[in-house]
């Protein structure tokens, strides 16, 4: 994958919570169209790490380039427009609105035209949408909730997505059903996907290279296979250790 064109860098990236250090001189690479996956401790500062990609909390120190353009002091909603959306941790739909009133929110960052089209695509990933068009997104299942978030973050077109934690707290199979959707997108559609994730096991198993992040340092980094193999982390987070 690293023949492909550098779409995200970040280099010595440093972020805070008021006195207390969240990230401490971050760096990693995602190449277009592929997917990589950070994993971690709770705490370690994966979600901190998306959210300081998307401008908030902004970079304390070191850099954030995104397709070669520097927007590490960028305010989110032009960094939305460039092409880079989240699906956050904890899902954060709009309860009151429906899923179709959702899922436009989500057109904000795109051209208004080909409305239809995207949803022709997001409701071909999710047939259970289509089927709640009209219903509130507070009375969705935990795991129609999720549907949504990434669904409602593809409605933007992004180049790259960001998913913070994607499986948490679903059922197995409703898990398959995301990563199967996570993989689809990108051979398919060959989009480039950042994926953090405590589901170890899942997220190095699509993924085309990894990273481990601890105390809000990357520590260990190498292919997705290779991770998964290695015994410090089948020992840590793959046979009962941190999850």
């Amino acid at each position: 994958m690293s023949a492909a064109p550098l779409l995200l860098s970040v280099r010595a990236v440093e972020a805070f919570y008021g006195p207390v250090r969240a990230l401490g001189g971050v760096s990693l690479d995602v190449f277009e169209g592929e997917i990589v996956t950070l994993i971690g401790a709770n705490g370690a500062g994966k979600s901190t790490l998306l959210m300081t990609i998307c401008g908030n909390p902004a970079a304390a120190a070191g850099t954030i380039l995104f397709d070669g353009a520097d927007i590490t002091a960028e305010a989110t909603h032009r960094i939305v427009r460039r092409g880079i959306a989240q699906s956050p941790e904890g899902r954060r739909i709009f309860p009151h609105m429906t899923v179709i009133e959702n899922l436009l929110i989500g057109t904000t960052a795109a051209a208004t035209d080909g409305v239809e089209d995207d949803l022709a695509r997001v409701f071909d990933l999710f047939p259970v949408l289509k089927e709640r068009t009209h219903q509130r997104g507070g009375t969705l299942s935990g795991g129609e909730q999720q549907m949504l978030a990434i669904a409602r973050a593809l409605m933007g077109r992004p180049r790259l997505l960001l998913l913070d934690e994607p499986s948490l707290g679903l059922a197995p199979i409703v898990v398959r059903r995301i990563f199967g959707v996570i993989g689809e997108l990108n051979r398919a559609q060959g989009m480039t996907i950042f994926l953090v994730e405590q589901n170890a096991y899942h997220a190095l198993a699509l993924a085309h290279r990894g990273y481990v992040l601890a105390n809000g340092e990357i520590v260990m980094q190498g292919t997705g296979a290779g991770l998964l193999a290695d015994e410090r982390i089948r020992a840590a987070y793959l046979e009962g250790g941190i999850a």
